[in-house]
């Protein structure tokens, strides 16, 4: 399993939580950390794809 793969894991749990919450900070909460971790495999993915350009580009010349 990728590093994205369980960055999107740990928000769409998150966003489970953030459903089942009763109490609104902790709804707010778990959102909150929902879109971080979102972020984080975004950034992650970018990562990875920028790191395989370069490795391609290298290839290449």
């Amino acid at each position: 399993m990728s590093e994205a793969a369980i960055f999107r894991a740990r928000a769409e749990q998150e966003l489970a939580n953030a459903a089942t919450a009763t109490l609104s900070n902790v709804r707010d909460r778990a959102e909150r950390s929902a879109k971080a971790w979102g972020e984080m495999a975004d950034r992650a993915e970018r990562t990875v794809a920028l790191r395989e350009s370069r490795e391609a580009a290298r290839v290449v010349v």
